[in-house]
């Protein structure tokens, strides 16, 4: 009874002209950009990680997700890129883009593109390295290095360790290390290594201190180094030498540390949260990161005063999109292979960078 009284209100909201509103459809999206900041303005400005995507493929709509707190920019051919914000903001704006009704992630491929420091022992400034490995540095005990014990490095050591460099646990803190889909990375390597990335005299200027560390003076090139997260931000040739012996310890001597950035872990943290739930696919994610500082000074000169300069940065933030842009384009163009399959790379790919130890 009550179901033949619902059609005849039906019929009659029809026949009234009120129909029923359908709810829209999730946006299906093919691949997302997790960018971390942005400088002024998303155009026409000096550009921070987000403008050279909105400028450079074109993103020409914006689309509010709640939870985000900047708006997102998204293309007609399946695109979309977001300001997940830094350190801790990054965990509640990737989280609130997965639960968001507004899109259809599934089979969406994930492009994590920031800045980072590098390790003069891997790269040069303006470099671009693809991650098969992030590690996160944030579940950590710590004494001042002024109280440290004679034999010990550093006062920085895992939990439920009682000293560096020997592996303890993180539970129900962290997974500690993430591994990528190692034949999606050596794929998106192979697609990049070849690309040209913006040097300068500036740049060049930059590399000159490092004498003697051939990768750190090497102009800008593209490669597979692994990246350190920590919502802290750190400097100097100590401090370097415990992201190189952290990395080693939580990939069991597999990773090597190239990049140090702020937001990985958080990101890796909370994709994996949600994969088993079918929003997302975790094997489809390639973390980017470009060079816009060294990690340390030259071996000669004091940590401090640390200054920044603007032509790493610039040269960092094209690299993102001259780099990230061209496996983009690729995942879209092919959408009806890449959407059913991962993409692997040819038997013949060789992801060791000339020079670098893995």
């Amino acid at each position: 009874m009550r179901a033949r009284w619902f059609s005849l209100l039906m019929a009659l909201a029809v026949a009234l002209g009120l129909g029923v509103v359908a709810q829209a459809k999730p946006l299906p999206i093919k691949v997302v950009i997790v960018t971390t900041f942005e400088i002024g303005a998303d155009t026409g400005d000096f550009a921070g990680e987000f403008q050279p995507w909105v400028e450079g493929w074109p993103l020409k709509h914006e689309i509010a997700i709640p939870g985000v707190r900047h708006l997102a920019r998204y293309s007609d051919d399946g695109v979309l890129a977001i300001v997940s914000d830094m350190r801790g903001r990054t965990r509640e704006s990737v989280a609130a883009l997965i639960l968001s009704d507004q899109f259809d992630l599934s089979k969406a491929y994930w492009i994590v593109s920031g800045i980072a420091g590098v390790d003069p022992a891997a790269a040069s400034v303006g470099s671009a390295a693809w991650a098969k490995y992030v590690v996160d540095a944030d579940p950590i005990y710590e004494v001042d290095d002024r109280e440290i014990p004679a034999d010990w490095p550093y006062g920085l050591y895992a939990n439920d360790a009682e000293r560096p460099n020997v592996k303890g646990k993180a539970e129900g803190s962290s997974a500690m290390v993430w591994t990528l889909d190692a034949g999606l990375v050596d794929w998106a390597y192979g697609l990049t290594r070849d690309v040209k990335l913006p040097d300068s005299a500036a740049l060049q200027g930059l590399r000159g201190g490092y004498a003697g560390e051939p990768l750190a003076q090497r102009p800008p090139f593209v490669l597979v180094g692994d990246a350190l997260g920590t919502v802290r931000f750190w400097h100097g040739a100590r401090r370097t030498q415990w992201a190189r012996d952290w990395v080693k310890l939580w990939t069991d001597g597999a990773g090597t540390f190239t990049m140090t950035d702020c937001e990985d872990q958080g990101i890796l943290d909370v994709l994996d949260a949600h994969a088993a739930g079918g929003r997302i696919d975790r094997r489809r994610v390639l973390v980017l990161r470009t060079a816009s500082n060294y990690s340390r000074p030259p071996l000669d000169q004091p940590t401090f005063p640390r200054v920044f300069h603007d032509e790493g940065a610039a040269a960092a933030f094209a690299a993102t999109f001259r780099v990230g842009g061209v496996v983009a384009h690729e995942l879209i163009t092919h959408w009806d292979r890449y959407a059913i399959a991962l993409p692997t790379a040819p038997a013949s790919t060789n992801t060791q960078a000339p020079g670098r130890s893995q």
